[in-house]
């Protein structure tokens, strides 16, 4: 039956594929070409990679390569010094308020890392918030490498904190309680049985940490441009943005960052790979917390302290420096009021089409990605096409390609001097960048819930006469319509605050809610920028949480009537 499904559903592999082709693969296949090819763009295949030499040889390109390999590592460094322990506490110990400390770390996660970046500018800079009222100056230290290897870890640490409390909490307590049975000490339990077995959570991770950082673009351009650090990212952003515009040596610098971020994977792969981390072999043992004791002080004020500095500290500066009608004015109570929010609800420098074009781009990337996702997941999982695990590979790609090497692609692809249409310099660029770099999230939830949907139900509306589309509407979408409206939500949240792609290829004049702030703080209205900040942080957790709650009240519901 799996022959006969996959000829009568044609139409959607083709759909599956053409749209992957068109979003994924005609991007990244520019930059490759333009890398190869200096002169692809007027026509002509001449002198293929005559511009490696002169970009490979500039010591500059050494320079920004070994910076964002150095600050991707002192993150992945930090990240873990501070998410391991914390992560392991949480699993292991009766921790007061665990489930709150979890929601609390997640914050910094949900929060645009550029978000975040500037309220610490906010804070920190000099005659900042923490200046005024304490009188230390911390303009020093923000505006250093050191400066930004904290930010970028306390914006990514709850990667590494969420991925070793639950495979901590997976491992249970069988292990570690044999090992104290027969001796062993706490600490020796932790380091023989706990710490191998979480290694590759903490693996996966710590790429995960790598990945993010060295395509981070917000924090090094913010605070990197004060003190002389660039890295790949902002150079590949000058090489397109600055004149003269180099898009070779763009396309060059993006193959190196693509090389690192695969490199760092291929790495996790034969580390994890090499050793059998199975820790069942029946039924699983649930881990049984033990209190605190002593150390429940010093926890809790670890915690608290990792709490302040990663969440409150970065939320309180935006939503004050938002509040005061003038910074000038600084910390008085005089100057706090709503001046800064009445200017965007007047529109000032056209705030409101901003927003208005953040939303509908966020709501249209995440209707396409949901149905190109499921598309494709479907081809994989239950049609199995020929090339399924090469189209598998090819719908994973993007999570290991940075956005900028995105945007410097649907640049290259669709600014052709030949192309008779082309939807460069229109909103469509910015749907196409949003729809490559978010698309592998509900390729992989679409993924995960179709392995849970058996082929006889399928099988059985063929069997009664329905076309393969109709089944597939009928049968297959309402099944993972849950698992993929997840995935839409978080893209959603995502794609309304996106920021190197909308910098790059954003239509001259149109503002995106990222594009705005940014270039509020370049322009000297801080206050502005920070007050579309908060409807940014509003926006992107209160539309999923309220998504979420609907659908559970209407779960609920169902499950109601159906019960009664």
């Amino acid at each position: 039956m799996t022959a006969t499904r996959a000829r009568g559903a044609r139409p959607l592999a083709a759909a599956a594929i053409l749209s992957l082709l068109g979003i994924v693969v005609v991007p990244l296949a520019f930059v490759v070409l333009q890398a190869i090819f200096p002169s692809i763009g007027s026509g002509s295949l001449k002198a293929p990679f005559s511009h490696f030499a002169s970009v490979i040889g500039d010591p500059l390109l050494w320079r920004l390569a070994r910076n964002t390999v150095s600050l991707g590592l002192c993150v992945v460094i930090l990240a873990a010094l501070i998410g391991a322990p914390l992560g392991y506490l949480r699993a292991a110990y009766r921790l007061p308020g665990g489930a709150v400390w979890d929601l609390i770390f997640l914050i910094p996660f949900m929060m645009p890392p550029y978000i975040a970046t500037l309220g610490w500018i906010m804070a920190l800079q000099p005659h900042g918030f923490l200046a005024q009222m304490t009188g230390v100056d911390a303009g020093g230290f923000i505006f250093s490498f050191a400066g930004i290897v904290c930010v970028i870890a306390l914006h990514v640490f709850p990667v590494v904190y969420f991925a070793v409390s639950r495979s901590v909490e997976a491992i249970g307590g069988r292990l570690p309680d044999v090992a104290r049975v027969f001796g062993a000490h706490p600490i020796a339990v932790l380091w023989r049985i706990t710490l191998p077995l979480t290694r590759p959570a903490l693996l996966a991770s710590l790429l995960l940490v790598f990945a993010m950082t060295i395509e981070e673009y917000g924090t090094p351009a913010a605070l990197g441009s004060h003190s002389g650090f660039d890295v790949l990212v902002t150079g590949i952003e000058t090489r397109v943005a600055d004149w003269p515009i180099d898009l070779s040596g763009a396309s060059i610098l993006s193959l190196l960052l693509i090389v690192l971020a695969m490199a760092a994977f291929q790495m996790q792969s034969r580390i994890v790979g090499s050793r059998s981390y199975a820790t069942q072999s029946g039924k699983p043992e649930p881990l049984l917390r033990r209190p605190l004791g002593a150390a429940g002080l010093p926890v809790m004020a670890g915690f608290t302290t990792i709490a302040v500095l990663a969440t409150v500290m970065p939320l309180l500066a935006v939503v004050t420096a938002a509040s005061l009608d003038t910074l000038s004015g600084g910390l008085t109570l005089h100057n706090f009021g709503l001046r800064q929010f009445r200017q965007l609800a007047d529109n000032q420098n056209g705030a409101l089409a901003a927003l208005e074009n953040s939303l509908l781009l966020a709501v249209a990337t995440a209707l396409v990605t949901g149905l190109i996702g499921t598309l494709v997941a479907y081809t994989i999982v239950k049609l199995r096409v020929r090339g399924a695990r090469a189209l598998d590979v090819l719908a994973a790609l993007p999570n290991t390609i940075p956005g900028i090497v995105v945007a410097v692609g649907l640049i290259l692809a669709w600014n052709q001097p030949w192309l008779p249409l082309t939807p460069y310099n229109t909103p469509l660029i910015l749907l196409m960048a949003y729809c490559c770099i978010l698309l592998p999230y509900p390729i992989r939830y679409a993924h995960a819930a179709l392995r849970q949907v058996g082929d006889n139900l399928e099988d059985a509306a063929r069997i009664s006469g329905a076309t393969p589309i109709r089944a597939f509407r009928r049968i297959v979408l309402p099944l993972v319509a849950p698992s993929v409206l997840s995935a839409m939500l978080l893209v959603f949240a995502i794609a309304s605050r996106e920021l190197v792609a909308s910098i790059l290829v954003a239509p001259v004049g149109m503002q995106t809610i990222a594009t705005f702030i940014w270039r509020q703080f370049d322009q000297g209205s801080v206050g502005l920028g920070m007050a579309m900040s908060s409807i940014a942080l509003v926006i992107t957790t209160s539309i999923p949480v309220i998504v979420y709650g609907i659908i559970g009240r209407r779960g609920a519901t169902a499950a109601a009537t159906h019960g009664s």
